[in-house]
């Protein structure tokens, strides 16, 4: 297939070809460089770029605010101090300090605190969604349920796993999908934060989750704020591309202007549904 060699992200942006050999200059040559403009490949290639850093930058800040708790002896990080993307504070001011944030806070703090089951994904990677595709960054929206309650298996971007981990089946289907449909080529892992650096949220409906109980931390409080994400996106940025598979996930359309931005509705892309309409929902309408 000619297009093979595609992924997701060649449709969000395109591929800059490889940086061109400059040719050396004589002393003579040394004189102010004329205004050159910036081609859309190079500002797309320094966006990413700047997205990337932001995004190693956040998990850094994360993940040692994590460590220095578990120095201190609480082994806990308050929740709001885990969102630290600035792009996401300011388009969801005082959030994370309402009423029903602070009930939710204190349920996860105390379901860490107990060790008594590991909660997933770990505290550092809680906000990885948005620590990771900054509000500006935003072109398309992919809504999962709550994150995998294997061991190793979460890390805070709906459907994706670690490279190293074995690719569950509702991923495999979407790499298939996008590869019937489109393509792309199948990745050999499930790592899909290359997608969240190209301005694709990979949100689950629920942030966190108890080690082998699928829906435990649900009615808690998450939804209540991933649904103010949603909103938050639909009244301020417009052409955003919304991708609901499922009954939940289609659930959230309540909360999107379909006049500014577009919906893609299928069935849930795992084992158990794909073949009742994922398969064949045609990837190529939010690019075309």
């Amino acid at each position: 297939m000619a297009g093979s060699s595609k992924t997701i992200t060649d449709f969000f942006q395109a591929n800059p070809g490889p940086a061109k050999r400059q040719k050396l200059s004589s002393p003579s040559d040394h004189q102010p460089p004329p205004s050159v403009a910036i081609t859309a490949e190079q500002k797309s290639r320094m966006e990413l770029n700047k997205c990337m850093a932001k995004s190693k930058r956040n998990l850094k800040i994360c993940s040692q605010k994590v460590s220095e708790s578990k120095v201190e002896g609480s082994g806990y990080v308050k929740l709001d101090e885990l969102l630290v993307e600035e792009t996401w504070l300011e388009a969801l001011p005082g959030e994370l300090q309402k009423p029903y944030a602070t009930t939710l806070c204190k349920f996860v703090e105390r379901e860490i605190s107990s060790g008594s089951v590991p909660i997933y994904p770990p505290q550092h990677l809680i906000f990885n969604a948005l620590n990771s595709t900054p509000f500006d960054r935003v072109k398309a929206v992919i809504i999962g349920q709550d994150p995998y309650h294997g061991p190793g298996q979460a890390m805070g971007l709906s459907f994706s796993v670690p490279e190293g981990v074995k690719v569950p089946s509702s991923l495999v289907n979407i790499f298939k999908e996008l590869k019937q449909d489109l393509g792309c080529s199948i990745p050999s892992h499930g790592n899909l934060e290359k997608w969240a650096h190209q301005g694709i949220l990979l949100l689950n409906a629920v942030l966190t989750v108890r080690k082998h109980q699928a829906n435990s931390h649900a009615k808690k409080g998450w939804e209540q704020f991933t649904d103010a994400i949603i909103r938050t996106i639909s009244q301020k940025k417009e052409g955003v591309i919304f991708l609901l598979w499922g009954n939940s996930a289609q659930e959230k359309s309540r909360l999107i202007d379909q006049t500014k931005h577009h919906i893609l509705k299928a069935a849930h892309p795992s084992g158990l549904s794909a073949n009742r309409g994922f398969f064949g929902c045609r990837w190529d309408r939010m690019f075309y």
